[in-house]
């Protein structure tokens, strides 16, 4: 398995959020995460980070950050040259897919739980 390291945007310390079900499964599921928020806090024993620096070898980037909130994210999540970008559910947004795949992105609209839970991240 290659690792697929993947940046969780919009991490939350609150358990009831997808992205902290996320960070969690892909953990035990061995890949390495780098939960980014906007708010200090931790998942289990990792903190969430808040700083916008670049994170080396991002394959993955799964986005928990609603559509409204995602263009001051663009330039930032496309500095990392992730492989791809997973669009949650109710984060789908067709501008930054668009602009994601012209820089040779891959952007699909899947759920990272159920891509973990059917074998297929």
């Amino acid at each position: 398995m290659s690792n697929k390291k993947t940046l969780v945007l919009g991490a939350s310390s609150n358990e009831e959020r997808y992205s902290f079900k996320a960070v969690t499964k892909l953990l035990a599921h061995g890949y390495e995460v780098v939960p980014l928020g906007i708010k200090t806090g931790k998942i289990g024993q990792i903190d969430i980070l808040t700083e916008r620096k670049f994170y080396p070898d991002i394959h993955t980037v799964s986005l928990y950050v609603g559509p409204n909130n995602q263009k001051e994210w663009f330039d930032y999540v496309l500095s990392l040259k992730p492989r791809r970008i997973i669009f949650n559910p109710g984060t789908e947004n067709p501008e930054f897919q668009k602009l994601a795949e012209s820089h040779g992105i891959e952007a699909s609209e899947a759920c990272t739980l159920v891509l973990l839970s059917i074998g297929n991240y």
